[in-house]
């Protein structure tokens, strides 16, 4: 019989604030520019309140911008989770048990992210109470943007109870109860598409914008956030292998870009399908793709973006996929930057704005985030950082202690 643990809620918490904390001058410093940008976001954020949404570099033609664009994308960063959970838990591996916290870890605070960019989009806070079912004016089912408010907050709630039942277990020295915890997890594979096709179903829904009328939208989602989200995944693996003593198994990068080499290569076959659609049988309803890719009455903005998109994500796809250093951390980072670098850009800006322009109207104008707009997106950006940070450190070392002293355990969560 399991006996009743000496240490409380309260000692599990000051435990993890402390070892959250420890560390030497270099994430003193980190933290430190964490919390100097999250402050410069709150500045910018306050302007905003203040004046609207006048101080972005949105209009009535285009009304969703740099917030709207890096919410989409981290939708697709929080659904990757299920990439290390999918292996994990339904087909055993032990390689991805050891590591599958963290990368859930990663989701949650892609997933705070998420929630900030559509509270700061929306222009001020005390318009939130109409996103709160029973409260507001939430207009459940009709609206879709409602559904995927309930999706993501379920999918937060699934990702960070879920890894805190099974570290508050081993932090007192227990294996965690399956039956508790365990059908959550397989409920998170589902949900974790969920989240990301009612994403897609909220541009697929607007007849009025061609350029997201589109069947492929919701699988490209996917595919896109299969590979970008896993590249984030491995660049966490790889800071934490490099400068923690916690036990990364080469096999798990090894895996991972198998993973990341599939998902990219179907996002290209799906993005040249729709290049082919948009450029053969052009009609009026191509013009939004033909602003994005060669510019459209002397508005190009976009063009060298795209194109660097593109550029970035064949060259990331061939660098995951001909690795003659067998997984070189150094080298799998240059790639894991350089394809997502260009699936933010690519289903960031280029996925949102031509999505506006033309307008129904025919009107054709550009769009450019104004300075303040940058500074709201990187203080939420340091904010999802930081949380991935005070989820993760303190992870590792219950893990790792968990570990030592459990040596007949041959990987954590096995």
């Amino acid at each position: 019989m399991t006996t009743e643990p000496k240490k409380g809620h309260v000692a599990f918490v000051s435990d993890c604030i402390r070892w959250f904390l420890a560390g030497g001058l270099v994430f003193k410093i980190y933290l430190a520019t964490l919390l100097i940008v999250m402050g410069v976001g709150v500045y910018a954020y306050g302007r905003q309140f203040q004046e609207g949404l006048m101080i972005t570099g949105m209009s009535d033609i285009i009304s969703w911008g740099l917030y709207i664009s890096n919410f989409t994308f981290f939708v697709g960063v929080a659904a990757a989770a299920v990439m290390l959970i999918l292996p994990a838990y339904v087909y055993k591996d032990k390689d991805f048990h050891a590591v599958v916290i963290i990368g859930e870890g990663v989701a949650v605070g892609a997933l705070v992210m998420c929630l900030l960019f559509i509270t700061v989009d929306m222009g001020g806070p005390i318009k939130l109470w109409h996103m709160i079912p029973g409260i507001g004016l939430f207009n459940w089912p009709s609206s879709i943007l409602t559904w995927d408010v309930l999706v993501l907050s379920g999918y937060l709630a699934l990702n960070g109870l879920v890894p805190l039942y099974i570290l508050y277990s081993y932090y007192h020295e227990r294996e965690p109860v399956g039956w508790k915890y365990q059908p959550f997890v397989f409920l998170s594979i589902f949900w974790a598409i969920a989240i990301h096709m009612v994403t897609a179903f909220l541009y697929q829904g607007l007849p009025a914008r061609p350029f997201w009328d589109n069947p492929l939208l919701g699988p490209r989602f996917l595919a896109s956030a299969f590979a970008a989200g896993p590249a984030v995944i491995m660049m966490v693996f790889i800071a934490i292998k490099e400068k923690t003593n916690f036990p990364i198994d080469t096999n798990i990068f090894f895996k991972l870009k198998r993973i990341i080499v599939v998902a990219a290569v179907i996002n290209l076959v799906m993005l040249f399908s729709e290049l082919f659609k948009e450029f053969y049988t052009f009609t009026h309803h191509s013009l939004a793709a033909q602003y994005l890719y060669f510019g459209l009455e002397g508005h190009d903005s976009l063009v060298p973006w795209i194109w660097t998109a593109i550029a970035l994500n064949v060259l990331g796809t061939l660098l995951f996929a001909f690795d003659p250093t067998k997984c070189n951390p150094r080298y799998l980072m240059v790639a894991a930057i350089s394809l997502f670098t260009g699936i933010w850009i690519e289903k960031g800006f280029g996925l949102i704005i031509p999505g506006f322009v033309p307008s129904p109207m025919g009107e054709v104008v550009d769009y450019t985030p104004s300075s303040l707009e940058i500074l709201i997106t990187l203080g939420v950006l340091a904010t999802g950082m930081l949380v991935v940070t005070l989820l993760i450190k303190p992870a590792l070392v219950i893990l790792l202690r968990y570990t030592e002293r459990h040596p007949e355990q041959e990987k954590v969560g096995s």
